[in-house]
C-alpha cells in the first residue's frame, strides 16, 4: 500500500483534531472537520506520520503522542535532547553531551562515528549559545521560555524519515536549522534542509509556521537565500555567527 501524498491538507487537519484531543473516534474526527468517514479512515489507516505520533485504544479512539502547543510534551520521546531554553543554557557542556548522547541512543540515533560525531555536538551547541546570547540582549529573558528539540528521529515508519539537527520552537514558529560543517552550501544540503518542513508542519500543527534553515559553521558573515531545487521557494543560508540575523529576518526585532 502506498502513502499518502506528502503532507496532504486532510492530514494536518486530522492529526492537530487528534493531538488536541482527549480521544476520538474516526467518526468523531469527521464530525468536527465536516468530512467523509471513508476520507478520515484512509488518512488513519495510510498516513505514515500519523502512525508515529497517533494511537488507538481499546475503545478504537485515537490519542496523540504530542502536545501541538508549549510545551510539547512528546517531543522529547523523539528527541535527543528537548527542554526550555533556559534549561539548555543551565547544562554546562558535559551535562548537555551526556544527556545528548544518552537520549539519541534511547530513539536509535547511530553513534557510531563518536569522535566526529561529538565533535559536530559540541560545535552546534557553540552556535546555540552565541545565538541566544544576541537573542537575549534584544528580546531580554521571554526567548528563555522558548524550546530547543536536539537531534530530533522520526524513523519508525516504512515511508517516514526526519533527521532535523536543531529545533528553535518560538511561540509560533519553528526553526528547523540544519548545520554543516562547510564554508559553502551544496544543491543536496539544500535540499536536505528543506524537505522536512512538510512533515514538521503535521508535527507541530496550524498554528506554527516551520522555517527550515542551512547552516554553515565554517563560513563567516554569510547571509541569504538560495532556491531550493526547482521551486520558488527560497531558503535561508547563514553562518553561525549570522543565525541572529534569520530570526530577525521573521521576528524582525530590529525594524524601525
Amino acid at each position: 500500500m502506498q502513502p499518502l501524498p506528502l503532507a496532504d491538507e486532510t492530514e494536518k487537519a486530522v492529526c492537530a483534531l487528534i493531538c488536541r484531543s482527549g480521544g476520538l473516534k474516526a467518526r468523531e474526527i469527521a464530525a468536527s472537520l465536516g468530512l467523509d468517514r471513508r476520507t478520515v479512515n484512509r488518512v488513519l489507516s495510510r498516513s505514515p506520520l500519523l502512525g508515529e505520533l497517533c494511537w488507538q485504544d481499546g475503545d478504537y479512539r485515537w490519542h496523540g503522542l504530542l502536545r501541538q502547543a508549549r510545551p510539547h510534551s512528546g517531543l522529547g520521546e523523539f528527541s535527543g535532547w528537548y527542554g526550555p531554553v533556559r534549561e539548555f543554557l543551565a547544562q554546562d557542556e558535559e551535562r548537555w553531551l551526556a544527556r545528548l548522547t544518552e537520549g539519541c541512543a534511547n530513539i536509535g540515533r547511530s553513534l557510531s562515528d563518536a569522535r566526529g560525531l561529538m565533535h559536530s555536538f559540541r560545535d552546534c551547541r557553540a552556535q546555540m549559545l552565541s545565538l541566544f546570547a544576541d537573542l537575549r540582549e534584544m528580546l531580554g529573558e521571554g526567548c528563555l521560555d522558548w524550546e530547543l528539540a536536539f537531534e530530533l528521529r522520526l524513523k519508525r515508519a516504512r515511508w517516514v524519515r526526519i533527521y532535523a539537527d536543531v529545533l528553535v520552537i518560538t511561540e509560533d514558529r519553528v526553526f528547523s536549522l540544519e548545520f554543516k560543517m562547510k564554508s559553502d552550501p551544496e544543491h543536496g544540503e539544500v535540499l536536505q534542509a528543506a524537505k522536512y518542513c512538510p512533515y514538521l508542519e503535521i508535527v507541530f500543527g496550524p498554528d506554527y509556521e516551520v522555517i527550515p534553515v542551512l547552516v554553515l559553521t565554517k563560513a563567516r558573515e554569510k547571509f541569504g537565500f538560495v532556491p531550493i531545487g526547482e521551486a520558488d521557494a527560497l531558503l535561508p543560508v547563514c553562518s553561525g555567527d549570522m543565525l541572529f540575523n534569520v530570526f530577525n529576518e521573521y521576528l524582525g526585532f530590529l525594524r524601525d
